[in-house]
């Protein structure tokens, strides 16, 4: 049983609290963003920590940023504090503050984030930052989609694009630090990539555990980012690439040009530009790949109700649909055309032959109570 707090303990604390100005503490604005609030404890958590600043009072210091971190990093704990120290404690107007953290890097291997060349109509708010955080990852594939007449895919089509991707820094060479080519373990979190900051004293949120800001939680940073790439080795970059369709493509077909895609962080290998063809003459509609499957899935009922003599009720409606599904759209003539139908058909199939196999227990019961 723990002990029994002393009568107006709680208002000692919360008053305690009251006079504990965080944003004073990390030395920022209170409208400051969460980003601003990452950066502001990472640069006083490289001079206060106990293993590089050896001042009497540095651990507790650390600490303290730690705390005010912890607090004005969460959108709900920075809600209540700030409600707190205006004196409603229960108060606090709703919605967040400031950005989400874990920005750096840019457009989310997005390569048409600027709508060009492609028109595209999404448009990136983001911006390089620098990090420390050593976070090696493989390079995404861009994945085009290009629209070609029969004419083409007959013969052949050639065309050269240019197009955004992330391309590995000049500067540092992909490294993420011009000076030092190796990762070392975080200092701020030991290596571990989380944090615990002790807030009990804070409306009994108790201990809490929250990844490190420093490293975001990988356990390893570069000695010192490149200025040109914010320490992840990569930079955002226009690109050319020529693509060649080759004579006989069909709907669907893939072609693939190896290491055109964007570069890995840190380091790693970069993905593949990979253009997939479309040719509208061969190509569904979704209500007419809808219902080949139906079909396909009707298939095994079909079969069962010949040898069984058992009439499945829905067997007859589920056709009609599936034909009106197929026909509402217009059949088309070209190899190709049947050729997606027979795969919709055969994801069906599949579907329709699982589902027998579950129920097959329950359909030979029935048999036998006949």
């Amino acid at each position: 049983m723990p002990e029994p707090r002393p009568p107006g303990t709680k208002a000692v604390i919360m008053a305690a609290m009251n006079e504990k100005d965080y944003y004073a503490i990390l030395e920022v604005d209170k409208d400051a963003t969460t980003e601003q609030i990452r950066k502001a404890f990472q640069q006083k958590a490289r001079k206060l920590h106990p293993d590089v600043n050896k001042e009497p009072d540095a651990e507790e210091r650390f600490k303290e940023v730690s705390e005010a971190y912890a607090v004005l990093s969460d959108e709900g704990k920075r809600r209540r504090y700030d409600a707190m120290r205006s004196g409603a404690p229960f108060g606090g107007a709703p919605g967040g503050y400031g950005s989400p953290a874990g920005t750096a890097g840019g457009y989310a291997d997005d390569p048409f984030g600027w709508g060009f060349p492609f028109g595209g109509a999404y448009t990136s708010r983001r911006t390089t930052t620098r990090s420390r955080a050593y976070n090696p990852k493989e390079g995404s594939d861009i994945i085009y989609e290009v629209t070609i007449d029969d004419d083409d895919a007959a013969k052949g089509y050639h065309r050269g694009m240019t197009y955004q991707r992330y391309v590995t820094c000049d500067a540092c060479h992909g490294h993420g630090s011009v000076e030092h080519t190796q990762a070392v373990t975080c200092p701020t979190c030991g290596g571990t990539g989380h944090m615990t900051v002790d807030l009990a004293s804070l409306f009994g949120f108790g201990v809490v555990e929250m990844t490190c800001p420093e490293c975001e939680g990988t356990g390893r940073v570069v000695e010192d980012p490149c200025d040109v790439c914010g320490g992840s080795g990569r930079v955002l970059s226009a690109s050319e690439v020529v693509i060649d369709i080759p004579a006989g493509t069909h709907d669907g077909d893939v072609v693939r040009i190896a290491g055109m895609g964007n570069a890995g962080t840190n380091g790693k290998t970069s993905g593949d530009f990979v253009c997939k063809v479309a040719l509208p003459s061969e190509r569904l509609t979704g209500r007419q790949a809808m219902g080949f499957w139906i079909l396909g899935a009707l298939v095994p009922v079909f079969l069962l109700t010949l040898v069984s003599g058992y009439t499945q009720p829905f067997l007859l409606a589920g056709i009609f649909v599936g034909i009106f599904m197929v026909v509402r759209d217009g059949i088309k003539t070209s190899r190709g055309w049947w050729n997606n139908a027979a795969r919709s058909a055969m994801g069906g199939l599949q579907m329709g032959v699982w589902l027998l196999v579950l129920n097959l227990p329950l359909l030979m019961m029935r048999s036998c109570g006949r």
